[in-house]
């Protein structure tokens, strides 16, 4: 048998054992993906996930805090964004929201091509696997020099090998990985299903974000279907007609209702991520902010059950 009949063995043996394992051991992660009760509407309160709210408060809370903070907005989960000051308070972050009952859906990650060089990887790698945390990592990309000069097929074997490092790391730990869209090649939807094709591995899915979306909201009718199967949460957030660099609060824009309308009729069922993104705003008032521009979409789209959750 020759060495490319002896890989593509040892490929299938690894995608029908890494199947398995994810089926013994992926608990958590996936609860908001499969959680959600037939007739619940997608947008109820119970439903939402915080996101950018570490880095991005103007109150620059503690972990204990910030717990606090999303148990008294009643938002049951956080997805984690993070700072080179943040990496010391980890293990604090992980205690408080396990104290006040929210669950870490979710942990930014962001690398280079490099990922098994990269000290930020193994630090969140070593994190993880010290607690026993089962969950997703939204993982960034960033492609390296001569990249753009490659063709789209060789785009796409290059950031396959880089994510595929990931995604068999994060399995082996019971977590999911979602490419997330930030803009450039990796962040375009189209090439992020390329990878996720190529790779055909079963923890490997999708975060989708409004606020990385100036560019793509048209054609958001053509593609979103397609992603739907793949996708592990969707962050919400303002945009407006001809703005291809800014993003607004929900229900501040010209374009989100029409996306959440399509969003509300999809087979959908994960987080709705609502954020704060923005240094100079108290988290908290971001967060509640987004939330009462949210409610104003669901009135206008008239999502009663969704809007009877927040009372």
């Amino acid at each position: 048998m020759n060495s490319n009949s002896n890989y593509g063995q040892f490929n299938a043996y690894f995608k029908v054992a890494l199947t398995f394992l994810l089926l013994l051991t992926l608990g958590q992660a996936t609860v908001a993906q499969e959680g959600k009760d037939e007739g619940n509407s997608l947008f109820s309160q119970d439903n939402l996930i915080a996101w950018c709210i570490v880095p991005f408060d103007a109150k620059n809370r503690n972990p204990v805090e910030r717990a606090r903070m999303l148990s008294d907005l009643h938002i049951g989960m956080l997805a984690y964004d993070w700072r080179e000051e943040h990496i010391p308070t980890f293990d604090q972050e992980w205690k408080a929201l396990n104290a006040h009952d929210v669950a870490l859906q979710g942990f930014w990650m962001s690398t280079d091509q490099n990922p098994s060089e990269n000290k930020h990887v193994q630090e969140i790698f070593d994190f993880l696997e010290r607690n026993a945390i089962q969950t997703q990592i939204w993982l960034l990309v960033n492609g390296g020099e001569g990249f753009d000069d490659l063709s789209q097929e060789e785009k796409v074997a290059s950031m396959g090998e880089t994510v595929s490092y990931i995604a068999k790391r994060a399995a082996a730990i019971g977590c999911q990985v979602g490419l997330y869209n930030h803009g450039h090649w990796y962040g375009e939807p189209e090439n992020q299903l390329a990878i996720i094709e190529k790779l055909d591995l079963p923890n490997l899915g999708m975060v989708y974000n409004f606020h990385h979306a100036q560019k793509q909201h048209e054609r958001f009718p053509e593609f979103f279907p397609k992603i739907v199967p793949y996708l592990y949460s969707l962050n919400l957030a303002g945009l407006k007609h001809g703005d291809t660099e800014k993003f607004y609060g929900i229900g501040e824009g010209d374009v989100e209702e029409d996306l959440i309308r399509i969003i509300s009729k999809s087979k959908y069922n994960g987080p709705i991520g609502v954020l704060n993104h923005d240094t100079n705003r108290d988290a908290k008032v971001g967060l509640e902010t987004e939330i009462e521009g949210l409610k104003k979409v669901l009135q206008a789209i008239g999502d009663v059950e969704a809007l009877e959750s927040y009372n």
